[in-house]
């Protein structure tokens, strides 16, 4: 064997022990862990609950149809092997619905006093599985606002799209309904979450501290985290003896102790 491999073998030997003494560390401050968990998550809860505001979504959908199209003074049909045009549209759509244009008709339909950029930041709207009927999500702190908005936006849009694209035309295929549930936040998630952050928190704190420790310590210590056995041990040079008066070194402090006083009598005379 090399001395490569030996030096190889023993640095994988100490990286065991080294993740053996973290986890052992991990284990002997487990409770620590889960209590800075539920302090999070309890922080979390509360949070979520008594600070947070809950918001609320109505959804409305829309048929997208264009089996006509105009272009200038030219119109021709696109089939049912060219449905894939019209699913494409669908991203044109959504564009014209965020305008600038769009939403100021809706709020102004509506009259609800909401600027253009809140009104935008509420929107999300994408095709139903690849489709031609794509829906119109509104979000807000109102159910009801929400669901104002929703059919607001599905009255404006058919006709925008109307003026823009020739040939285009949307269909409402579900209206949207006031909904009294929730979804934001999410109480359940929020608090799971928080417990996660503070174990993880407190796990790593753990392990920074123990990776920086380097106090001496004593046998019991050595004997209750790791499996080696204690050959030697450095005694106390302050701890006193049964059998001897000034503890392990008591010759030496007797030494130093006579000397001091002979120097004494020395200077007196």
């Amino acid at each position: 064997m090399t001395d490569n491999t030996k030096r190889k073998g023993a640095a994988e030997v100490s990286e065991t022990i080294d993740l053996l003494r973290l986890f052992r560390a991990l284990w002997q401050k487990v409770w620590l862990i889960v209590l800075a968990g539920l302090i999070v998550a309890a922080a979390a809860f509360s949070w979520s609950t008594f600070v947070v505001e809950p918001e609320y979504s109505a959804t409305a959908m829309l048929y997208v149809n264009n089996s006509t199209v105009s272009v200038g003074s030219t119109s021709f049909s696109i089939s049912a092997s060219d449905i894939s045009a019209s699913q494409a549209l669908v991203k044109t759509y959504i564009v014209i619905l965020k305008n600038r244009t769009t939403l100021n008709q809706v709020l102004e339909k509506t009259g609800l006093k909401y600027t253009y950029g809140q009104l935008s930041s509420m929107i999300t709207a994408a095709s139903v599985n690849g489709t031609q009927v794509f829906h119109v999500t509104v979000t807000c702190e109102s159910a009801e606002n929400a669901a104002i908005l929703a059919n607001a936006i599905a009255e404006v849009l058919p006709v925008r799209v109307a003026e823009i694209i020739d040939g285009s035309s949307m269909r409402l295929v579900d209206e949207a309904v006031v909904s009294p549930k929730k979804v934001s936040p999410n109480i359940t998630q929020n608090t799971a979450f928080g417990f996660i952050v503070g174990a993880a928190i407190a796990a790593a704190v753990i392990i920074v501290l123990e990776l920086l420790d380097d106090v001496i310590h004593g046998d019991d210590y050595l004997l209750q985290n790791f499996d080696f056995p204690v050959l030697a041990k450095i005694p106390d040079l302050y701890e006193k003896s049964s059998s001897k008066k000034y503890g392990y070194y008591s010759s030496y402090y007797g030494q130093n102790k006579n000397a001091g006083q002979n120097k004494d009598k020395g200077d007196k005379k």
